[in-house]
């Protein structure tokens, strides 16, 4: 069990970070474009919609992927908190 919660923590880790990357591109022209950041639009924009269409953008700054990283890290610690009760 602790081994599953391990890759699992690992797996949303490296998650975080590509969501990070997907957006720190967008402050960089056209590098979306390449196949790198098609590669991560793909992974990224379906768990980034559904908080785009709750969290309207302030202004030019739109701050849904900072709550989207803040849930699922927050999901993250109570599956760990979960997982002690086993």
């Amino acid at each position: 069990m602790s081994f599953v919660l391990y890759l699992l923590s690992q797996a949303v880790t490296l998650y975080t970070y590509a969501l990070i990357v997907y957006i720190l591109m967008s402050w960089v022209p056209n590098i979306q474009q390449s196949t790198f950041g098609q590669f991560l639009g793909r992974i990224c924009e379906p768990y980034l919609e559904p908080f785009r269409k709750i969290i309207p953008p302030l202004g030019m700054i739109d701050i849904s992927p900072i709550v989207a990283i803040f849930v699922l890290q927050l999901a993250m610690k109570g599956i760990w908190s979960l997982a002690s009760f086993i």
